[in-house]
């Protein structure tokens, strides 16, 4: 059989179809429509507002290293929006938080955790808890 009689053929079993079930075909009309409607009335109640071109800052994915992926959840997530381009926007630059708070406790992690023999930082840091033991004990 021929497509173009196959499809006639749909085409009129479907109309037959439908002009038999009336209020089905009514519903099928209607419910679209009185969707589409509704989308209408709610533009029209809350018109467009024209908004000054923004800026995020930059986000690191998890590919360019766990510092700046954390770096970019922590530093970032309140996700201003900014009038001027922010200084992360340059191509080939990662994060732009090597002055931030993350930075700093993750470079002293990377200190305490792949230290020396010759570092005296665990030392430090033994002498304070030390003390602190004793703060403890004379109150």
């Amino acid at each position: 059989m021929a497509f173009w009689t196959q499809l006639g053929l749909l085409l009129w079993k479907n109309f037959t179809y439908r002009r038999r079930q009336t209020f089905q075909l009514l519903i099928e009309v209607a419910w679209p429509l009185f969707i589409f409607f509704i989308l209408i009335s709610v533009r029209l109640s809350y018109p467009p507002y024209e908004q000054h071109e923004c800026h995020f800052p930059n986000k690191a994915m998890p590919s360019a290293g766990t510092l700046p992926w954390i770096q970019g959840i922590i530093c970032n997530a309140n996700n201003p929006c900014f009038r001027y381009p922010t200084p992360g926007e340059s191509p080939g630059i990662v994060g732009n938080f090597n002055a931030s708070i993350v930075s700093r406790l993750f470079s002293d992690a990377k200190r305490l955790l792949l230290y020396s023999q010759q570092d005296t930082s665990i030392k430090d840091v033994q002498k304070v808890l030390g003390k602190l033991r004793k703060l403890g004990n004379f109150s």
